[in-house]
């Protein structure tokens, strides 16, 4: 075995207990990755003009939060663990035993997305630009809260910046996958996007575009770091013979971004000035 050369920093996942009640540095991710993206999205409402009020942001984070949690639990059940809940139904609801799906979650988003802005008449292309600029945010603060919880690890590797995670049964160096997903789904898509959305006017003059890219990217980065990250193990099988789950549900994004990426490109240069009457305040 080759020589560890970082400490795993074996971060305790839980930073504080409050009586009974263990606060996670997981639940914390999900709360500020969802607070603070609320807040950079009220600054972008005026570089993209979004037709978007205070009000609708502020409705539409309980929406999100609904999206997230139902679509990433059910995601997790239906993709990588159907078995064990069709056993056990009860099981779904015990979100405090982990097991949240990505893709499940982005999936539940864009459904509470559309049905926010047929209710509240806002054009939904150009609000998904705006949650594509803001949803990396979380995507950061997530994998990092795997990272601590030691979770969701590399395959075994020898380089130099391999890590052995206390809680692998093989006790081997291993890449530190979830700094990868870190790098990658959060800081560069987050970079991505947000230097399109400023210095360029794609998210004024083609709405799509910008939702697009988040799709695309997002996609791409998820396929990539998977070829170093180990399957469930109940998917194993599925990972050796063709891809693995994250990479079958990856696919779909990138064809996906890339063609609303087409689709807002080839569609006439719009006009956000006509949309600013547009969404009926305080509707959601």
């Amino acid at each position: 075995m080759p020589p560890l050369v970082i400490d795993y920093p074996n971060i305790d996942p839980v930073l504080v207990e409050i009586g009974p009640f263990p606060i996670r540095w997981y639940a914390l991710a999900y709360f500020f990755g969802i607070l603070l993206a609320y807040f950079y999205a009220r600054a972008l409402v005026g570089r993209l003009r979004a037709p978007v009020s205070r009000q609708h942001l502020d409705d539409f984070i309980l929406w999100a939060t609904l999206g997230i949690v139902a679509g990433g639990r059910l995601g997790y059940v239906l993709f990588y663990n159907p078995g064990r809940f069709f056993a056990e139904p009860l099981g779904i609801f015990a979100l405090w035993d982990g097991g949240m799906s990505f893709h499940g979650g982005l999936t539940g988003v864009i459904v509470a997305a559309i049905l926010f802005t047929r209710a509240n008449g806002i054009p939904p292309m150009r609000f998904g630009d705006m949650l594509a600029c803001t949803a990396p945010i979380g995507l950061l603060l997530g994998r990092l809260a795997n990272f601590i919880n030691g979770e969701l690890w590399g395959r075994p590797t020898d380089v130099p910046w391999a890590m052995v995670f206390p809680a692998d049964p093989l006790q081997v160096p291993r890449h530190p996958s979830q700094l990868y997903e870190a790098a990658l789904e959060g800081v560069a898509l987050f970079a991505l996007v947000n230097v399109l959305a400023y210095t360029t006017r794609i998210g004024q003059r083609r709405p799509g575009v910008l939702t697009g890219v988040f799709l695309a990217g997002y996609g791409t980065a998820r396929f990539a770091v998977e070829y170093v990250r180990s399957p469930d193990p109940q998917l194993e099988g599925l990972a050796r013979a063709f891809l693995s789950m994250g990479q079958w549900l990856s696919l779909p994004m990138i064809l996906a971004g890339a063609a609303i990426i087409v689709w807002a490109w080839r569609r006439p240069p719009q006009s956000a000035a006509r949309d600013r009457a547009g969404p009926r305040q305080g509707a959601a």
